[in-house]
């Protein structure tokens, strides 16, 4: 079966900027990312956006507090055995070696972001592992 490619239409003024990122490498686009997240303060990372708050358009009474069940987990220190966080750091995340170090050493400017809305139970189970390994990550 043919698979029919969508034509998308580039504007004119993004066709210069769209033909340099065709012919960059998929290691030049990912650190492209990086550097656009770190400047303009976003992620490239799909959000969830959750209308739970909405019932029939209106928005819903107030409920109390629920007792928090899904956590961001951050890496704030990559402690002395930094080859071992690297390797738990690419089992949580599936990167490859060089993003998962890449991520570990740029724990000494700021914090990481290893894994985002993990069950509480996984969250602890993580912040056990990097314990172990002298890492010390922050459960948000």
């Amino acid at each position: 079966m043919a698979e029919e490619i969508e034509k998308i239409e580039i504007p004119e003024k993004f066709k210069k900027i769209v033909e340099e990122i065709e012919k960059m490498s998929v290691l030049d686009l990912s650190e492209l990312i990086k550097i656009l997240e770190k400047k303009f303060g976003v992620s490239a990372a799909p959000q969830v956006v959750a209308a739970a708050g909405m019932v029939n358009g209106a928005a819903a009474p107030a409920e109390p507090a629920e007792e928090k069940t899904s956590f961001n987990v951050v890496l704030t220190n990559a402690g002395d055995k930094k080859i071992e966080a690297i390797k738990i750091v690419r089992d949580v995340t599936g990167k490859g070696l060089k993003e998962a170090k890449d991520l570990v050493d740029a724990v000494a400017t700021e914090p990481q972001m290893i894994k985002e809305e993990a069950k509480k139970e996984e969250a602890e189970e993580l912040k056990k592992k990097f314990a172990e390994v002298g890492a010390t990550i922050e459960l948000k």
